[in-house]
C-alpha cells in the first residue's frame, strides 16, 4: 500500500506542551520526519496543548507533583486530543510518561537518547559536596529529593517547580543555593551559558527514561505508524524497555522515588536500579547485566528483587 504523505495543504499535526523544551522536542521530531520523507517543514503543524501540569498557579505554589496528580498532569490533555483526532501524533519527554497508555494509543517510537545525567545548577558551586551544612536546595523531583537527602541529610530541600527558565529565575532570586535539571534539556535548548555541572550516574542515578523523547500515536493509525517507524531509534527502545518494565513492576505512580538506567555494550544490556524512602533515610539498589533481548524481563526481575529486599516496612510511609 502506498503511504499517503502529509502536505502543506493537509499537514500532519504534532501535539506538544508549550514550554521551550517541549517545543524544541516537537521541532526535532518534525525535522526528522521531514528529512526521512523529503518533505517541507510546512507539511507539519505543531499544535500547542496546555496541560494541567502547565498551570501557572500550580507552578507558583511549588507543590509536590505527587499531590497534584502525578505524571498524568503532563499528558492527559494531549492524549485526549490524540484520541479525538485533534492531533495525529504527540511528542513527550519520556520521563514524564506513565508506564501505561490509554486504550487506543500506542507508544513505540523513540528518538535517539540525549545525555541521561542530572545537572547540578549553581552560579558558584559545582557539587552537592560543596554546599555548606544546612544549605537550601531546590527540586521538584521526588527522586532527586530522596537521593540528595540520602547523600546529605543535613540539606534543606524546598519545592522548585516550573520549566527551565522558571527554575533559573527562582535560583537567581535566592530561593535556593542550587537546583537540578536534566542535562538533556539544557543540551536540547543549547543553554551552554547555564552554570551546570553534569553529575555522573554513579553519584546520582537518573530518572527512568531521562533524556529520551517518545512519540505517541493512535493504535489504528497505519500512516502514523509507518512514518514513525522511519525515525525510531531501536537502541533507545531497547534501553527503555528494560527501564520502564522496572518502573512498572515497582511503582509507576510517581509516589515512590525510583531511579533506573539501562546501557548497552554490544549484545549486553546493563541495568542499574534504585528505590528510596522519600526522606532519603534508606536506599536499596541493584546492578545486573543480561542479553539485550531480555532487558524487559530483567527489569521485572530486578524490581521483584528490590521489593523483596525492601521488606514489609520500607513502604510504610505510603499507608
Amino acid at each position: 500500500m502506498t503511504l499517503t504523505l502529509p502536505t502543506p495543504a493537509s499537514p500532519l499535526k504534532i501535539g506538544t506542551r508549550g514550554s521551550p523544551l517541549a517545543l524544541a522536542q516537537a521541532h526535532e521530531t518534525r525535522d526528522r520526519l521531514a528529512a526521512a520523507f523529503d518533505l517541507p517543514a510546512e507539511a507539519f503543524e505543531i499544535v500547542v496543548i496546555k496541560t494541567t501540569g502547565d498551570n501557572q498557579a500550580l507552578i507558583a505554589a511549588d507543590k509536590p507533583l505527587k499531590t497534584l496528580g502525578g505524571k498524568g498532569l503532563f499528558t492527559k490533555e494531549i492524549e485526549e486530543a490524540l484520541l479525538s483526532g485533534g492531533i495525529d501524533i504527540a511528542v513527550h519527554s519520556m520521563k514524564d510518561m506513565p508506564v501505561a497508555q490509554p486504550e487506543g494509543l500506542q507508544l513505540d517510537c523513540y528518538l535517539p537518547r540525549e545525555d541521561v545525567r542530572d545537572a547540578f545548577i549553581s552560579p558558584a558551586l559545582s557539587s552537592i559536596h560543596d554546599l555548606a551544612p544546612g544549605a537550601v536546595v531546590g527540586t521538584s523531583s521526588l527522586r532527586r529529593r530522596a537521593q540528595l537527602l540520602n547523600r546529605r541529610p543535613d540539606l534543606k530541600v524546598v519545592e522548585f517547580r516550573g520549566n527551565v527558565q522558571t527554575r533559573l529565575r527562582k535560583l537567581s532570586e535566592g530561593v535556593a543555593e542550587c537546583t537540578f535539571l536534566a542535562m538533556a534539556g539544557l543540551n536540547r535548548l543549547a543553554m551552554a551559558d547555564v552554570p551546570a555541572t553534569a553529575i555522573e550516574t554513579a553519584d546520582m542515578l537518573p530518572a527512568v527514561a531521562q533524556g529520551a523523547i517518545g512519540i505517541e500515536r493512535r493504535a489504528d493509525d497505519s500512516r502514523a505508524r509507518d512514518m514513525l517507524a522511519a525515525i525510531h531509534d531501536a537502541l533507545t527502545g531497547q534501553r527503555l524497555a528494560a527501564e520502564r518494565a522496572f518502573l512498572a513492576a515497582l511503582d509507576g505512580s510517581c509516589e515512590t522515588p525510583i531511579a533506573g538506567l539501562a546501557e548497552l555494550d554490544g549484545p549486553t544490556l546493563r541495568l542499574r536500579g534504585e528505590v528510596l524512602r522519600p526522606d532519603g533515610s534508606e536506599a536499596i539498589s541493584d546492578d545486573q547485566t543480561c542479553p539485550v533481548e531480555d532487558g524487559a524481563e530483567l527489569g521485572r526481575e530486578m524490581a521483584a528483587k528490590l521489593l523483596q529486599q525492601a521488606g514489609p516496612g520500607f513502604f510504610d510511609w505510603k499507608s
